[in-house]
């Protein structure tokens, strides 16, 4: 079985680097900001395998071209290109991610 190549795009990094302070200032505690973004990116990566195993976006009753999934409280949007995994970005779930998606 292949694996996709997970490629995360500069946002989805900037995205992470937020996630990573926002814990940070939750927690107060270093080892649980890194296990938080750890177990996270694997969540992510786990979908590698069998990326189309996320959970679709829709929007207005339209296939958007991303797949999610879901980590506590953040969500990654990805989109499946040749034999790539492309994390577009990871956004905080109660955020209005359709419009930061631009769809």
């Amino acid at each position: 079985m292949n694996k996709y190549e997970v490629v995360y795009s500069q946002e989805a990094i900037r995205d992470l680097d937020d996630v990573w302070e926002q814990v940070a200032m939750a927690s107060k505690d270093r080892d649980i900001t890194e296990k938080y973004l750890d177990d996270l990116q694997d969540a992510i990566e786990a979908m590698a395998t069998h990326p189309k195993t996320g959970i679709p976006l829709y929007y207005e009753e339209t296939f958007t071209g991303y797949y999610f999934v879901k980590f506590k409280e953040y969500m990654a949007f990805y989109r499946i290109e040749d034999s790539k995994m492309l994390v577009d970005r990871i956004l905080y779930a109660k955020m209005d991610y359709i419009r930061r998606l631009g769809l």
